[in-house]
C-alpha cells in the first residue's frame, strides 16, 4: 500500500448489508457478471465483519480494521494507525499519523469523498454526521436512501459529478456506501409488493441490481488513472436463520462478509 498510496487513485465500496452466502451463490451461478470478471479469481473472499451493524463496522474500517480472512491469522492489514504493539502492521501497510484513514489519506494529499447511503451517512442529526463529517466533502439525499429503488444509479451520478470536478493532478479517495441491499429490498425482486417484504430472494435481486449498474462506476473512477478498489460488505444479515431476522446480533449470517481488492487499469497516462 505504500507504493499505492500517493499513485493511484482510490474507491472503497461497502454493500451495505451484503450476505458473503448470497453473493458467493450469485457469482458462481453467473448472475453477477461484472464483478466477477474483476474479482481476483473470479470469487469473492470470505472474511469476517470487525462489526455487526453499520455504524460500528465502518468506525472500525477508517480505523484501518477492514474485514478479516475468515481463516488462522495472523493477517497483516493495507492500512494501520500508528499504534505500539501492533502485530498485524508490517512493512507493506501504509502506516498513518491520524485517528482515522480517511484524515490520513487527507494528510497524504488526498480529496477525501463521502457519498452516503444508509441512515449513519444522512448527515441529518448528530448520529448521522458522524461518519460524514470525517470526510473534507460529503453527499446524501433521499434519492441515496434505503427506500429509493434507484439508489445506486444516484449515487453513480453524484460520483460522475465528482470526479468531473477535480484537477487532473488531484488524487481522490472516494467512498461510496451502497445502501440497495439493506431492507427494505423488496422492490427490486420483480413482482414482489411491500406485503410479502423483504427476503433473501430480493436480497440477491438487489446484489443483480448493483451488478447491473456497477460498471459504469468504474469506468468512471479508472477514467483519470489507476484506482486501487476495495469492495466488501460491513455486516450480513438474517431473513429467518435459525429464527433471527436482521442484524445488530451474533450470527453466522451477519459476521461473514464477501470482500475483495483490485486494481482497475487506466488508459490514462499518469499525472
Amino acid at each position: 500500500m505504500n507504493d499505492v498510496v500517493g499513485r493511484d487513485d482510490i474507491l472503497f465500496l461497502t454493500l451495505d448489508t451484503l450476505r458473503h452466502d448470497v453473493a458467493a451463490e450469485l457469482c458462481a451461478a453467473g448472475r453477477t457478471p461484472h464483478l466477477a470478471r474483476l474479482l481476483p479469481g473470479g470469487t469473492w473472499q470470505r472474511r469476517h465483519a470487525p462489526g455487526n451493524f453499520t455504524y460500528a463496522s465502518h468506525q472500525a474500517m477508517f480505523a484501518g480494521f477492514l474485514p478479516t480472512p475468515a481463516e488462522p491469522g495472523p493477517h497483516p492489514r493495507l492500512f494501520a494507525a500508528r499504534f505500539a504493539g501492533s502485530e498485524t502492521t508490517e512493512r507493506r501497510t501504509f502506516v498513518f499519523d491520524a485517528p482515522d484513514l480517511v484524515s490520513g489519506l487527507a494528510g497524504a494529499g488526498y480529496r477525501t469523498v463521502c457519498i452516503g447511503g444508509v441512515g449513519f451517512f444522512n448527515q441529518q442529526g448528530p448520529l448521522g454526521s458522524v461518519l460524514p463529517g470525517l470526510f473534507q466533502e460529503s453527499h446524501w439525499e433521499p434519492e441515496f436512501g434505503v427506500t429509493s429503488p434507484v439508489s445506486f444509479e444516484a449515487q453513480i451520478e453524484r460520483a460522475e459529478e465528482v470526479v468531473a470536478a477535480l484537477s487532473p493532478d488531484q488524487r481522490l479517495f472516494l467512498f461510496i456506501n451502497v445502501p440497495a441491499l439493506h431492507q427494505p429490498n423488496w422492490f427490486h425482486l420483480p413482482g414482489a409488493t411491500e406485503q410479502s417484504g423483504d427476503t433473501r430472494e430480493s436480497h440477491a435481486a438487489a446484489l443483480e441490481y448493483v451488478d447491473r449498474h456497477i460498471g459504469r462506476l468504474f469506468t468512471t473512477v479508472r477514467s483519470r488513472r489507476r484506482c486501487f478498489v476495495i469492495i466488501c460488505s460491513d455486516h450480513g444479515t438474517t431473513y429467518g436463520d435459525d429464527g433471527y431476522t436482521g442484524h445488530r446480533l451474533g450470527h453466522e449470517a451477519v459476521w461473514t462478509v464477501p470482500y475483495a481488492h483490485f486494481f482497475l487499469e487506466s488508459d490514462e497516462a499518469p499525472a
